[in-house]
C-alpha cells in the first residue's frame, strides 16, 4: 500500500473480492497484500490457470516488509496485457537466525474474461 493508505482504501476490497483490480498494477499490489495477510485464496483466484500452482498459500515463515513498484508497462483500462516490475523485501526466521532478502521481479499480467490475472515472471 502507498504510505499513509489504509487497507480498506487500497487493496482490501480487491483482496476480499468486493472489487476487481482495475489495472495490472492494482492486481500486483493486491497480490503483495495477500502475501502479507497470508491469503492464499486471493493468490489462487488471481493466478492464470495455465501457470498457477496447485497450492498458492504463502509460506507462513516469511514476513513481507515492503513493496516498491519500479516500472509499469501498459496494464491499464484499455489494455489486454501489462508488466509490473517491483521489489519486495522479506524476513524469514525458520529454525535459525532471521534471514532477510528481496524479491525483484518483472511480472506479466493479462486480462482474462474482463479480470486481471497474474501470468508469470518474465
Amino acid at each position: 500500500m502507498p504510505s499513509g493508505t489504509t487497507l480498506a482504501d487500497c487493496c482490501g476490497p480487491v483482496v476480499s473480492g468486493e472489487l476487481l483490480a482495475d489495472s495490472a498494477e492494482a492486481l500486483m499490489r493486491s497480490r503483495y497484500t495477500a502475501y502479507v495477510l497470508g491469503d492464499g485464496d486471493h493468490l489462487f483466484r488471481t493466478w492464470h490457470p495455465r501457470t498457477r500452482t496447485d497450492d498458492a498459500d504463502p509460506d507462513p515463515r516469511v514476513r513481507w516488509e515492503g513493496l516498491e513498484v519500479l516500472d509499469v508497462v501498459a496494464g491499464g483500462a484499455d489494455d489486454a496485457e501489462g508488466v509490473v516490475e517491483f521489489r519486495a523485501r522479506w524476513v524469514s526466521a525458520d529454525d535459525g537466525p532471521a534471514r532477510r532478502g528481496e524479491l525483484h521481479e518483472r511480472s506479466r499480467f493479462a486480462r482474462r474474461a474482463g479480470r486481471w490475472v497474474y501470468v508469470e515472471a518474465e
